[in-house]
């Protein structure tokens, strides 16, 4: 994975990310178990999932899960449908005017490929959604990755590598179909 930081487990470190993790998932849950049409409320949760306050232009479809919170970033007018999951551990950074579908998995974290060291070692590294994007219904994008400006991703694809900007991919290989035109 691409800017692959990594934490050993048993730390201090590691630790207070399972702490965090605690806190995240109980808060999440909360968000989850309030009225839809609770607005404030659910801002107030989603403000002590994320660390602080989000964009008011942000809107969030429960059921919504996240087990760190304090990585994510927003930008305005960003719709974020049901059941999707944030691993956001390595960071995740989310551009203006970006759609993400239902069932939208975006994990910035995991462990080494490598037997000897698995279970050793959290690895994480950052997921940047660049602004005008779209992402499809259960997609998977996996750390490290940057989906440019402009692209969509087709639903159910799984994205392992960067997507260039203005790109429409699908498929679990990720498969660039065409190059759209800057509006």
């Amino acid at each position: 994975m691409r800017n692959e930081q990594r934490v050993r487990t048993g730390t201090a470190e590691s630790r207070e990310f399972a702490r965090r993790v605690q806190l995240a998932m109980s808060l999440s849950s909360r968000l989850n178990a309030l009225p839809f049409d609770d607005l404030d409320a659910r801002r107030a949760v989603l403000a002590e999932i994320f660390g602080g306050p989000v964009p008011e232009s942000l809107s969030v479809l429960p059921p919504f899960h996240c087990d760190y919170g304090l990585g994510a970033a927003f930008g305005e007018r960003v719709f974020i449908n049901q059941g999707c999951f944030f691993l956001d551990y390595g960071g995740i950074t989310i551009g203006d005017r970006v759609m993400i579908g239902p069932r939208v998995t975006l994990s910035t974290a995991g462990h080494p490929v490598e037997l000897g060291e698995r279970y050793d070692f959290i690895t994480h590294a950052p997921i940047v959604i660049e602004d005008d994007v779209w992402i499809g219904a259960a997609v998977t994008v996996t750390p490290g990755v940057t989906i440019g400006r402009g692209s969509v991703v087709g639903a159910g694809a799984v994205v392992a590598r960067d997507v260039p900007p203005l790109s429409v991919v699908t498929a679990t290989s990720i498969v660039e179909r065409r190059r759209l035109k800057p509006a």
